[in-house]
């Protein structure tokens, strides 16, 4: 079983930031890649906590980006050659990623939430992009964390991922 999460956090980053590519050049594109990564790694810990539920998921299969691309208006011709690396996107995953890139605070409650998590386990946590943009990252990533456009994403699964963190569990600042 694959117990490693890594082709379902690509391709969901790929999905996320063709989505919402990067307002800029090179330096850009690599600020919003790397606060994509982020959200979504955080995001496919959560949503996979043990290495069970990876090897799970890599056995059973994400899914892929069929409904993300209609929600997020792709047409058909748009995606013809890149179906490989598409079914390995994760639709809880992104939506989950899309809820943290729009909300600092439950970003770092979910940061919060990996502490004890198998994946994290004698790893420090290193997450600033996500929790603490700055004006470049920001500005890097307009369309990435821009509340209206990722609305549609984010509340396909935004009710599990509050349920996940739980109400108690304070917030990280």
């Amino acid at each position: 079983m694959l117990a490693d999460l890594s082709p379902l956090i690509a391709a969901t980053t790929e999905w996320l930031t063709r989505a919402y590519p990067a307002c800029g050049g090179a330096l850009a594109s690599a600020l919003c890649e790397v606060q994509a990564r982020q959200a979504v790694t955080v995001s496919a810990w959560l949503c996979y906590p043990t290495a069970m539920d990876a090897g799970l998921v890599g056995v059973a299969g994400t899914g892929g980006s069929a409904a993300l691309d209609r929600i997020g208006g792709a047409e058909p011709d748009d995606l013809a050659d890149d179906w490989s690396w598409r079914s390995w996107v994760d639709e809880v995953v992104a939506s989950w990623a899309a809820c943290l890139l729009i909300d600092p605070e439950l970003a770092a409650r979910a940061v919060a939430g990996l502490a004890d998590g198998e994946h994290t386990r004698g790893t420090p946590l290193e997450f600033r992009r996500l929790v603490e943009p700055d004006d470049l990252d920001r500005e890097a990533a307009a369309l990435l964390r821009h509340p209206d456009l990722l609305a549609p994403i984010a509340d396909l699964h935004r009710p599990r991922l509050l349920t996940r963190l739980g109400p108690e569990q304070a917030l990280v600042a």
